[in-house]
């Protein structure tokens, strides 16, 4: 093996192919481009030992030596389909695998867009245009946030040299909030489930539903050992959507303090049934988590329809219970600590609601 100076790279011909070699940090390298030896090939090698030199010198050297196998000509990056596939394999060890069907379903997309191409600010402009004329705008907006986290890790990685989706956005189109329901309206729903001849098994979850706000899939995945021990303070730490369990939709846990009915509730319930502390708190009627569809095309669908209530799907219980709660002047902090919310999208959307206006006091 010839000595190769320091910071230099030398194309060695191994069994009629090509290798690199080179020191980095007093260490060998090796990378085998897969290429024959031959004078073509032997060009290609020369810019991939250039690029190599380029990025130990300037402190850019990709360790893994990815960037450094590809075919295509280094000073190009990545394409825009090879960097997040990258980025999904990155992701797998870190998300639930449910989770990553939406960025499978955008690798489509980009590959139908840009093929081998990489993604420049230009071409990332047009790719969202065409996203807008085949996708609802609250989608585009959704796939533009995976875009920017993909391009984001590259950066990070050093596999591409810029962002081109930082400064893009979707315009979001006016959009006429659910009605909550009324009071009246609630009341009549109780009623509806409490008398039903088939659906009075769902009561006392619904009667959660509308006194909590907490998500469907939080209250679906609630075990009797998320609440203390005279069912006073609940942990809401997990979550059932999708046909599993995991974490909750924001990552992260809270405790709610529960009202006194509720409780009187949860206390009977206990005592009557004595479940183990892993059991579901509200099974669906043939045991396992209640599955949401198909709660709200029987059970929820039904009662509303005898009760001659315009459907409105059983999450807006959430809404319900925060609009309700922000009319009675209630504040948005706490109804925000109960509810999961993130303060500022509670203002955002609920602002018309919010009435806890401070005073100033008449201290002198």
């Amino acid at each position: 093996m010839p000595r190769t100076p320091k910071g230099e790279v030398s194309i060695l011909n191994k069994d009629g192919m090509i290798q690199l070699y080179w020191r980095y940090q007093g260490d060998r390298k090796y990378l085998s481009l897969g290429l024959q030896y031959d004078p073509i090939n032997i060009e290609v090698a020369k810019r991939r030992a250039s690029q190599i030199k380029l990025d130990m010198l300037s402190g850019h050297f990709d360790k893994t030596l990815d960037r450094y196998r590809s075919d295509r000509p280094p000073s190009e990056g990545l394409g825009a389909v090879e960097l997040f596939e990258k980025f999904i394999e990155w992701k797998a060890q870190r998300v639930q695998p449910r989770t990553l069907d939406k960025y499978r379903g955008l690798v489509t997309w980009l590959r139908e867009f840009f093929g081998n191409r990489t993604a420049d600010e230009d071409s990332a402009t047009e790719f969202l245009g065409w996203l807008q004329e085949n996708m609802e705008p609250i989608t585009v907006r959704e796939r533009l946030v995976l875009l920017r986290a993909g391009w984001k890790w590259g950066l990070d990685k050093e596999l591409v040299s810029s962002n081109p989706w930082a400064d893009l956005h979707v315009r979001k189109p006016p959009k006429q909030p659910t009605k909550p329901f009324t009071k009246d309206e609630v009341r009549r729903i109780l009623e509806g489930f409490e008398n039903s001849r088939y659906y009075s098994y769902y009561i006392d979850y619904v009667r959660f539903r509308f006194r909590t706000g907490f998500r469907s899939g939080e209250i679906n995945g609630l075990r009797w050992r998320h609440f203390n021990s005279d069912c006073s303070v609940v942990w809401i730490g997990e979550s059932h959507t999708h046909g599993e369990f995991k974490d909750t939709k924001t990552g992260k846990a809270r405790e709610v303090k529960l009202s006194v009915s509720l409780v009187g509730m949860l206390r009977s319930q206990l005592e009557k049934l004595k479940p183990d502390p892993d059991e579901l708190v509200f099974p669906a009627p043939k045991g396992g988590p209640i599955h949401e569809g198909n709660f709200a095309k029987r059970a929820w669908k039904t009662v509303l329809e005898d009760a001659g209530i315009e459907y409105r799907k059983p999450y807006n219980t959430r809404h319900t219970f925060i609009s309700h709660a922000l009319e009675a002047g209630m504040s948005p902090m706490e109804v925000a600590k109960i509810t999961g919310h993130d303060v500022r999208t509670l203002y955002e959307d609920y602002a018309g609601l919010i009435k806890s206006h401070p005073t100033t006091p008449e201290l002198f």
